[in-house]
């Protein structure tokens, strides 16, 4: 069969037409700069290779030590204390109790800081340094989690780790949820977060302590109120407990002798029947790559089998 050569070289013209098409989107897509990742401040997160890093805040340690950049930590906050490495590192105490010069002298060319640390003079100091600064945000939410992630990877250079990262914290952070899906909401039991015994300060709405208590499906009747509040004796008979939450102290403690030896605890069902949980701090509410880990503990503390499904 033959082919005429008017067709032929229509067919050749087509072609190239179509190849040219293809390469000029090609390069206008590459030439299309990346959409900027914005910090908790809203300002654009610097890239590069930063060899002498700050982290202050323990979700965000973690989430460095995640992307395996651990190695580039040169200092970190009196709340970052996972993994043990760094015990290795220097430490500028309380994260919103900084000192800008004691940050400052660490000669670090990138500060990782979560959004909350203070005092406010202490940042302006440290916002004036060349040194730049990176604010992670406070966002108790597995999207929140991923957006942490998203914005160290990029300060480090390492989206694709940051991406695989997440997409790993997440399906774990959903698979934990799940385990207590099931649940009717009259059988929820309810759960109040209290930050220490002196005052009963509780744990109420837009909390780390609220959040992780309904992750792993409990019911946390403070919620009513935003923060953390004081609650009365009386208050405490009202919302009626099932199960106290607490922070370790490093110490053992606190114990259910110490913690249902105050009279208003102990008049609550919490109370009768001694039903206390202690979990690590920055582990139950740092909302980093350990949070599914935390949310199947305590969904497995409040409801046995019905919350977890045993080892990984």
């Amino acid at each position: 069969m033959s082919i005429h050569p008017l067709t032929s070289a229509c067919r050749l013209a087509r072609l190239s037409g179509l190849l040219l098409a293809c390469l000029l989107a090609s390069s206008q897509a590459k030439a299309e700069p990346e959409a900027p990742v914005l910090d908790a401040f809203g300002q654009t997160v610097p890239t590069g290779e930063p060899r002498r890093i700050v982290t202050l805040g323990s979700d965000v340690t973690e989430i460095v030590y995640a992307l395996g950049e651990g190695e580039r930590i040169v200092a970190v906050d009196r709340g970052s204390q996972f993994p043990a490495a760094t015990a290795s590192k220097a430490n500028v105490g309380y994260r919103r109790r900084l000192t800008a010069e004691g940050v400052a002298s660490l000669s670090a060319d990138l500060i990782l800081a979560a959004e909350d640390i203070g005092p406010q003079e202490a940042v302006e100091v440290l916002r004036e340094l060349k040194v730049p600064i990176v604010f992670v945000p406070e966002d108790h939410s597995g999207e929140g989690i991923r957006r942490k992630i998203e914005i160290i990877a990029r300060a480090l250079s390492r989206d694709a780790s940051g991406q695989a990262l997440a997409a790993s914290v997440i399906e774990k952070l959903e698979a934990a949820k799940a385990l207590t899906a099931g649940i009717p909401a009259e059988q929820r039991k309810t759960v109040v977060f209290f930050h220490g015994l002196i005052r009963l300060t509780a744990a109420g709405s837009g909390t780390a302590a609220d959040a992780i208590i309904k992750l792993a499906g409990g019911r946390n009747p403070m919620d009513e109120v935003s923060g953390y509040k004081a609650a009365s004796e009386e208050r405490l008979v009202e919302l009626a407990p099932e199960v106290i939450l607490m922070m370790g102290d490093g110490q053992g403690g606190p114990t259910a002798e110490e913690v249902f030896s105050n009279r208003a605890l102990a008049a609550t069902p919490a109370g009768r029947t001694r039903s206390l949980i202690v979990l690590d701090g920055a582990y139950m509410i740092g909302f980093g790559p350990r949070t599914a880990d935390a949310v199947r503990d305590l969904a497995t503390a409040l409801y046995g089998d019905r919350g977890g499904v045993g080892p990984d």
